[in-house]
C-alpha cells in the first residue's frame, strides 16, 4: 500500500518522482505529495485525490525545482485523507522531510512524549511522530539520528528522508514495508517497487529488514541499525519495460488477462524438461519430499483461493493431508504444527504483511517454509527456505488475474511431484496430466477469444444487486475467486457458496431474477450440482453455468451456459476462471468503474 519514490541526482527531480508515482498507482492511494530541496529550503506541496491533481498543481513539476526530493502517494490509516494528513510531514522548522509507508505501532506513547518536550502537531498521523522524532535526536549527523529513532519505534516503515542542511544525500530506510534503491549515470533512486524506476534504471539493490542506504548523487552505501556499514548485491531486473505499460489495451486488468497463456508457459517450461518436472529452486531431495507428512497453505484473497485448489490437487493426487489457513488467522490461532509437517506460503508481490507474518512464525517453530512467489527479490522470496517463482511478470491491476493463474500452475506441479515422489500417482496418469498441462495455454486463448459473448452478457447484469457463485469442491475455489473478482472491481454484492449449503440458511437470499452462477465441472459432481441448480431456479433465479464441453444434460437446469475444454478435472480451476474474469471485467466496465484501481483497495497489502 502507498507508494514512495525519491530521487537525487543532476536531473530534476520532481518529474521523476511524479513519474515514478504513476507507475506505483496500483498499490492504491487517496493523497499525494512531494518535498523538493533547493538552496537551502525544503519546498513541500499536497494535494488530496489522484496524482493528477499534484500534477496540475506543479504543472508536472516544473514549478519545483530542485535535484532532490521524496514524494509519497498515501493511503489513509491514521486520519482521513486531508492536506495535513498527507505526505512528506516535515518538523516544526521544516528542515526535516519524511515519506512512510506501513504502520508505527507505539507512536501514541512517542507523540505523548514529544508534546511534553514541547514538540506541537499539525497532522493525525503516525508518520509525523518520525520527522519530530528524528528533529529530537539530530545533532548534525544524520546516520546516527535515523539510528537512534529506529531504536525507539515499533511497527512496519519504509521510509524517504531528507535533511535540509544535508542537501547532498536522502536516505531510505527499511523494515517489514518493501522498498528498493536503483542507480544510473545521473542519480540514485528510491522506489517502493520495481516499475516506479524501471524507466530510468534496470539496477536495483533490494533492501532488507532494519537497513539504511545514504544515498549521494553518484553513489550509495548500505548500514544496519547499529551503523555498521554492509556489502549489498545489485539485481538486474530483465522486465521489458513494455510489460509495465498499457500495450494498447483499455486497462491493465484486460491487458493480464491477455497474458495469461504465456505466464502459463512462463511458469510450466523452466519446470518440465520433457515430461520430468524439476524445481531446482526447491532446496529439498525427493527423500525430503516424500517424508513430509502434511502441508499447511497459508495465504490471502486470490492466492488463498488458488490455495483452496491447491488443497484438493495435493491430497487428490498425492494423498497429502492438507489445511489451508487464511495468513491473517493462522498465527492468531496457536496453529498446531505436527512432526513432518511444511509451510507453503502463496504471495502475488511476496511483501504481504500478514503472510510474511506467518512465515516468520512457521520458521521461529521449526517448520521448512517454501514461498510461492512472483516478485523477484522481495521479503517472503528472501526469508523462506525454498522459493517458486511464478514468473508472471509485472502486474499492475490490484485485482490479480494472471498471477493467480501462474499460483495454479505451480501447486498443480507440486502435487504431481508429491504424487511421484510418494508413489501415489502411476506413471501413465503422470504422463497424461502432464499433456493436459501443456493443453492449457491454448485452452485459456481459446476461452479469450470469446470474450463478446461474456460481455454481451455480462451488459445485463450492471444494475445488479446481488450475484450468487455456488460449486463443489474444487469448483467451489472456482466460485469463491469468481465472486471476489466481481465484488473487488464492480462493487456488486456477491458470495460463493459450497453449493451443498444452500438448504443450509444461504438459499433464503434468492429471489426472482438473482443471477446465479453456477460451476461445475467435476463429473463425479454434476449430478449434485444440478440439484443445487434446480433448487435455485425454483426460487426465481437466473442460472449461468461454466462446465466442460459435453456436459449437455447441464442446460436442462440452466438458462445460460458457459462451455470450457476438456482437461483433467484438478486443472479445471485454470479454464474456468477465465470467463468469469471476464464476467467480472465487463460489468465493472459498463458500470464506469475504476477497474485497475478499485476503491479502498491496494496491491500490495503491507500494513495487517
Amino acid at each position: 500500500m502507498c507508494g514512495i519514490v525519491g530521487y537525487i541526482g543532476k536531473e530534476q527531480a520532481a518529474p521523476i518522482i511524479l513519474d515514478g508515482l504513476g507507475k506505483l498507482e496500483y498499490r492504491g492511494y487517496d493523497s499525494a505529495g512531494m518535498a523538493i530541496l533547493k538552496d537551502g529550503q525544503i519546498q513541500i506541496k499536497k494535494s488530496v485525490g489522484r496524482l493528477k491533481v499534484l500534477e496540475e498543481l506543479t504543472h508536472g513539476g516544473s514549478l519545483m525545482e530542485g535535484v532532490v526530493g521524496i514524494g509519497h502517494t498515501r493511503w489513509a490509516t491514521h486520519g482521513a485523507p486531508s492536506n495535513e494528513n498527507s505526505h512528506p510531514h516535515v518538523n516544526q522548522k521544516e528542515t526535516i522531510a519524511v515519506v512512510h509507508n506501513g504502520i508505527i505501532e507505539n507512536y501514541i506513547p512517542l507523540k505523548n512524549k514529544l508534546i511534553e518536550k514541547g514538540y506541537s502537531f499539525q497532522s493525525e498521523t503516525d508518520t509525523e511522530v518520525l520527522a519530530h522524532l528524528l528533529d529530537y535526536y539530530y545533532k548534525g549527523n544524520p546516520l546516527e539520528a535515523i539510528t537512534k529513532v529506529l531504536h525507539r519505534v515499533e511497527g512496519s516503515y519504509a521510509l524517504g528522508i531528507m535533511f535540509m542542511d544535508q542537501p547532498d544525500q536522502i536516505f531510505a530506510v527499511r523494515k517489514d514495508s518493501p522498498l528498493i534503491v536503483g542507480q544510473n549515470e545521473d542519480g540514485c533512486f528510491i522506489a517502493s517497487d520495481v516499475p516506479a524506476i524501471l524507466k530510468y534504471t534496470r539496477k536495483v539493490y533490494f533492501v532488507d529488514n532494519q537497513e539504511i542506504v545514504r544515498l549521494r548523487h553518484d553513489h550509495m552505501h548500505f548500514y544496519t541499525v547499529d551503523e555498521e556499514e554492509i556489502t549489498k548485491e545489485a539485481t538486474t531486473i530483465d522486465w521489458d519495460t513494455e510489460a509495465a505499460e498499457k500495450a494498447g489495451y483499455e486497462h491493465f486488468m484486460l491487458k493480464e488477462m491477455y497474458e495469461q497463456p504465456k505466464t502459463v508457459i512462463d511458469t510450466l517450461k523452466p519446470r518440465l524438461k520433457g515430461n520430468e518436472i524439476h524445481f531446482d529452486e526447491l532446496k529439498m531431495t525427493d527423500e525430503q519430499l516424500k517424508a513430509v507428512r502434511k502441508i499447511h497453505i497459508v495465504a490471502c484473497g486470490s492466492a488463498y483461493h488458488a490455495g483452496v485448489t491447491g488443497k484438493y490437487v495435493l491430497e487428490g493426487v498425492a494423498r497429502i493431508p492438507v489445511e489451508v489457513d487464511m495468513a491473517s488467522e493462522f498465527r492468531y490461532r496457536s496453529p498446531i504444527l505436527e512432526e513432518g509437517a511444511m509451510v507453503v506460503v502463496v504471495s502475488q508481490s511476496g511483501e504481504t504483511a500478514d503472510t510474511l507474518a506467518a512465515l516468520r512464525e512457521a520458521k521461529k517453530l521449526g517448520f521448512p517454509v517454501l514461498g510461492i512467489v512472483n516478485a523477484v527479490g522481495s521479503s517472503i522470496a528472501r526469508e523462506a527456505d525454498s522459493v517458486i517463482y511464478t514468473w508472471a511478470g509485472p502486474e499492475i491491476a490490484v485485482a490479480t488475474t494472471k498471477a493467480y493463474s501462474a499460483q495454479l500452475i505451480v501447486l498443480y506441479l507440486l502435487a504431481l511431484k508429491f504424487g511421484m515422489v510418494k508413489g501415489t500417482l502411476e506413471q501413465n496418469c503422470y504422463e497424461e496430466m502432464i499433456a493436459d498441462l501443456k493443453k492449457l495455454p491454448d485452452q485459456i486463448e481459446l476461452l479469450l477469444a470469446h470474450k463478446e459473448k461474456i460481455q454481451h452478457f455480462a451488459n445485463r447484469y450492471i444494475g445488479a444487486k446481488d450475484i450468487f457463485f455456488i460449486g463443489r469442491g474444487i469448483d467451489y475455489s472456482i466460485s469463491l475467486e469468481g465472486s471476489l473478482k466481481l465484488k473487488e472491481i464492480s462493487y456488486i454484492h456477491s458470495e460463493a457458496y459450497a453449493a451443498g449449503e444452500l438448504k443450509h440458511g444461504t438459499i433464503s437470499l434468492i429471489e426472482e431474477g438473482t443471477l446465479v452462477t453456477a460451476v461445475s465441472t467435476q463429473p463425479a459432481l454434476y449430478q449434485k450440482t444440478i440439484s443445487n441448480m434446480v433448487e435455485v431456479k425454483a426460487r426465481g433465479a437466473f442460472v449461468m453455468a461454466i462446465t466442460n464441453e459435453g456436459n449437455k444434460e447441464i442446460e436442462k437446469a440452466a438458462d445460460y451456459v458457459i462451455y470450457i475444454p476438456d482437461t483433467n478435472p484438478y486443472f479445471t480451476n485454470s479454464l474456468a476462471i477465465i470467463p468469469l474474469q471476464l464476467f467480472g471485467y465487463y460489468v465493472a466496465v459498463g458500470k464506469g468503474c475504476d477497474v485497475d484501481k478499485p476503491r479502498n483497495l491496494a496491491k500490495s497489502v503491507t500494513v495487517e
